[in-house]
């Protein structure tokens, strides 16, 4: 005939949150193995910036590429500063490679080689 239920049970049907709760193993694993396979599918290679150093200049000015206008200074503190052009001392900092002072790109690239903005 069929199975015996107690009464207050019939009727009664699951929860919506708890048939989500079942399925949620599942679902994470394959969301997990589809952004996995996208990721190696795309096969791009993200490259960190470049920073930009003197190399074999023989002169005690760091080589400086075009566009590259963001002075890298290293204070007596043994600070990392960098300074854009128009700030209140960018003409008078020299870039000096032999210290391990460096020419930047943009203030991200100089970000994330560890190096903060000049204050003033």
């Amino acid at each position: 005939m069929g199975k015996a239920v107690h009464p207050k049970l019939m009727g009664r049907r699951r929860p919506l949150w708890r048939s989500l709760l079942a399925v949620r193993l599942p679902l994470v694993l394959a969301l997990l193995g589809f952004t996995s396979l996208a990721y190696v599918a795309t096969n791009d290679q993200h490259q960190l910036p470049g920073v930009h150093t003197g190399g074999g200049s023989s002169s005690k000015e760091a080589f400086r590429k075009s566009g590259c206008d963001i002075k890298g200074n290293i204070n007596e503190r043994g600070e990392h500063i960098y300074h854009m052009p128009g700030q209140a001392y960018y003409l008078a900092t020299r870039v000096n490679a032999a210290r391990g002072e460096r020419w930047f790109c943009s203030q991200w690239e100089a970000w994330w080689a560890g190096w903060r903005k000049a204050k003033v």
